[in-house]
């Protein structure tokens, strides 16, 4: 049964003002799954129009207000388990646990942009002049623009628009054209938690569309924000826009997160997090790892328990029971991944499991002894297919690992901590876990990347930088000398 859903602005459910709608269809079987409005120019600004009117009076609310709200939030978020699950199934083929993942975190973060209302803090700064107080202000920006894709769809949509409206900002969310009932449900608990009209709002737009529907939102006075989570190309042209208008932007991007085995790592413990951080939501996480890089010394004993590891992971249609490995999100996926395999072994890689796919259930693949000649080795698969890069040293697996243009995450495993910190400050990446998995998201910590990755940092404090104005304003509380 197609889902039928509307858009938001100023509190009102709406449909596109031409009537236009879209499909949605589900990757594995082609039926419809959703029929969202095709919102055009005239919709976008009219979104970002609600949010203005609704700004002044959402900006001047106590921390306390919006702390409540944006907790209730939180707890609808949880209430709607099912049908987040449900809707991701349907619109991305997604398993019940990426889902369930997605609910928790999501809720988290709204739990913690709840608690930062009370952080969105200033501080006095000693002046020169006799009697003037000094002090720096953090106010609300204004409109924030939101757009979120499909991959983690819960929590990068709740990320777009939590610790904006925490900073007293109001928000515009444009969905992705991927999963627009499942981006429509957080902005239902949203208003089921009782924000009030055109704090938030929601568009929705053909694919062919999206380039309209955002320039329309960049463009528009009233935004003052814009946040984008999605590829390194269309993160490009959301960035030229930006600079365009002179907007601040943030961008988290796409990537190529180098997994390192050392020569003394603990060969269970990264294999768990190697197959986690490989192949959670069939490898479609910008975290995902997309390269491991392993010392030569070690190599056969690791690839031959990750194989095994990877050959234990249920895949099939999440809508029919429990699985590791869902579909991907659609058949060109699948075909561009088949070209990275077929590269792959014509150039010298050994296939240790899985292998090509013809419909979008793609197995557990992994590729040894892949080379930077190989195109796998520098271009994101976003899928669950991963290159083994064997090295000599600790030397060669850093050099390695900075040898792409990604730069968002990277993890190290060794028995040796102070040798894990050393290798992780050399790794040109936003981020790095020291024995743990590349794949690892918190509410409260500043996500983001370098290099084509992106710029800027989503989470806790450094998201209040992001989302707020920072102001110098002066008291002068004496007379003050003049020289004329």
């Amino acid at each position: 049964m197609t889902n039928k859903i509307s858009m938001l602005i100023q509190g009102q459910s709406v449909q596109a003002v031409s009537g236009a709608v879209f499909e949605r269809r589900n990757p594995l079987d082609g039926q419809v799954a959703t029929q969202a409005p095709a919102s055009k120019a005239e919709d976008a600004r009219k979104a970002v129009d609600a949010a203005q009117a609704a700004f002044e009076k959402w900006s001047l609310t106590g921390p306390s207000e919006r702390r409540a709200l944006l907790s209730k939030a939180a707890d609808e978020i949880d209430a709607r388990g099912e049908a987040f699950t449900q809707a991701m199934a349907a619109e991305t083929g997604a398993s019940a646990l990426w889902a369930g993942f997605n609910v928790h975190l999501a809720a988290n973060m709204l739990r913690d942009a709840a608690a930062l209302t009370t952080q969105v803090a200033g501080e006095l700064i000693p002046s020169d002049v006799p009697g003037s107080m000094a002090m720096a202000v953090r106010q609300p920006a204004g409109v924030v623009l939101g757009i979120a894709p499909w991959n983690a769809p819960i929590i990068l949509a709740t990320r777009a628009v939590a610790v904006p409206l925490a900073c007293g900002n109001t928000v515009v969310l444009k969905g992705s054209e991927l999963c627009p009932a499942t981006h429509g449900l957080i902005i239902e608990a949203l208003q089921a938690a009782g924000l009030p009209a055109g704090v938030v709002n929601y568009v929705t737009n053909a694919p062919e569309d999206a380039g309209e529907v955002v320039a329309a939102m960049v463009e528009h006075p009233a935004v003052k924000r814009v946040n984008f989570t999605g590829s390194t190309k269309v993160g490009r042209i959301i960035a030229g826009l930006c600079a365009q208008h002179l907007k601040p932007s943030v961008l988290e991007l796409g990537g190529k997160a180098p997994l390192l085995v050392l020569d003394d790592a603990d060969l269970d413990a990264a294999v768990s997090g190697t197959a986690f951080g490989a192949f959670a939501n069939s490898g479609q996480i910008c975290m995902s790892t997309e390269r491991i890089i392993v010392d030569e010394s070690i190599a056969d004993e690791f690839v031959a328990k990750l194989k095994a590891k990877a050959e234990s992971l249920p895949l099939g249609d999440p809508r029919k029971g429990p699985v590791v490995l869902g579909s991907v999100v659609d058949m060109t996926t699948v075909n561009r991944v088949n070209e990275l395999i077929d590269d792959a072994l014509a150039k010298g890689a050994v296939l240790v499991c899985g292998g090509k796919a013809d419909n979008t259930l793609m197995p557990a693949t992994l590729l040894d002894h892949v080379t930077p000649e190989m195109r796998i080795y520098t271009e994101e698969t976003f899928a669950p297919v991963k290159p083994i890069v064997r090295v000599k040293g600790e030397e060669a697996a850093i050099e390695h690992a900075n040898n792409n243009a990604f730069g968002l995450s990277s993890a190290v495993f060794t028995k040796d901590v102070a040798r894990g910190w050393r290798v992780a400050r050399r790794i040109e990446s936003g981020i790095c876990h020291v024995n743990g998995p590349t794949v690892h998201d918190e509410a409260q910590m500043p996500f983001g990347g370098v290099k084509d990755s992106g710029w800027g940092r989503f989470g806790g404090k450094a998201g209040i930088e992001a989302f707020s104005e920072l102001r110098w304003i002066t008291l002068q509380t004496e007379p003050r000398h003049y020289p004329f």
